[in-house]
């Protein structure tokens, strides 16, 4: 009678018992993570630091262990969340935007560019080669300048153009003004130079033979205007009006020509490692050279829309250019090294 009467045992739900034994260490975790949010992990005690990757762990083995005994939804969330928290301070980058910023400009661009020299020098040989075949087929012959360079790009200058159109439309045309100059052309000019480099740097995936070919087109067609106003006796006033900004826009182009090579490298010649692991171990030096090259192109920019008109003085126009160019060889060559992939 008595084991008759004696009340059934209780029944403790897994869920409530899983949360029982492990609780408070998820809320001293979750007070460890809101102080690290608002005072940064460097405002933690010593102790708490200690104590912050040991729960982080511990919650990471309750979420495995909910996950394998299917535990409540909101349970199964609710540590989700908490591990994720946790590994942001935990194994999150610890410094502020602005200081990535400047170690990209301070190590990572020049170091990119640095491990890169022979990308560098192929793509520089193929424009220069460009240029040259551009010239000579444009001196010879005129017409070649109309299939060169596409009516957008030569606008009203052409085999028809005289020495007067040139200099007084173009390389002697008054300044726009502040609004035409800086607002409207150096933004047209920063977009159409912009998609030419991304479209030099994306098609590298290509096994870089695109890459190559739009590097040599850009050759081509600068070789043909300059050939044009060579026949016009114009030759040296045009190189010093393109100087100004084309020393930047020419070095920005390059790069993301370098940038496409060393990933066509990777992709044809990955080595020991698998197509893909090589393509990640490049991905990063080419994406900075990428990145950098997009800088150049808004300088060069600047430079084209608001100050070539602005500066009439051939010479002047040439000293600007090439101090430019100068700038960007000893900031590009200062001494770096490769941050790891």
């Amino acid at each position: 009678m008595n084991e008759q009467a004696r009340p059934p045992p209780a029944i403790t739900l897994k869920s409530s018992e899983f949360r029982r034994d492990r609780e408070q260490g998820w809320r001293e975790l979750e007070l460890l993570l809101e102080l690290a949010r608002r005072h940064g992990v460097t405002g933690l005690a010593p102790e708490e630091l200690e104590r912050l990757p040991l729960l982080y762990r511990a919650a990471l083995s309750s979420l495995s262990v909910a996950r394998a005994i299917a535990l409540d939804r909101h349970l199964l969330l609710y540590l989700e969340d908490l591990a994720l928290r946790g590994y942001l301070v935990v194994y999150g980058p610890r410094g502020r935007l602005l200081d990535g910023f400047r170690e990209f400009f301070r190590r990572g661009f020049p170091a990119a560019v640095q491990s890169a020299r022979w990308h560098i020098l192929v793509a520089l040989l193929t424009l220069l080669a460009g240029a040259a075949a551009g010239f000579l087929l444009t001196i010879g012959d005129e017409a070649w300048f109309s299939a060169l360079v596409p009516a957008g790009m030569a606008g009203e200058r052409g085999p028809s153009s005289t020495r007067e159109d040139l200099l007084n439309g173009e390389i002697a045309a008054p300044w726009p003004g502040f609004i035409d100059s800086f607002l409207v052309m150096a933004n047209f000019l920063f977009q159409h130079n912009t998609a030419v480099g991304i479209l030099c740097f994306s098609l590298g995936a290509l096994a870089g033979v695109p890459t190559l070919l739009l590097t040599l087109y850009q050759g081509l067609s600068f070789g043909a205007f300059v050939a044009l106003h060579y026949d016009r006796g114009l030759a040296w006033e045009f190189i010093g009006w393109a100087s100004i900004h084309g020393i930047t826009e020419f070095g920005a182009v390059i790069l993301c020509s370098a940038g496409g090579l060393l990933v066509a490298e990777k992709v044809l010649f990955p080595g020991r490692f698998s197509r893909l692991d090589s393509l990640a171990r490049c991905g990063g030096t080419a994406a900075r050279m990428a990145v950098g090259a997009m800088l150049m192109f808004f300088v060069a920019a600047v430079l084209e829309g608001g100050f070539r008109q602005f500066v009439q003085s051939t010479p002047l126009r040439l000293c600007i250019g090439l101090g430019v160019g100068a700038v960007w060889v000893l900031y590009l060559s200062r001494p770096a090294s490769e941050p790891e992939p």
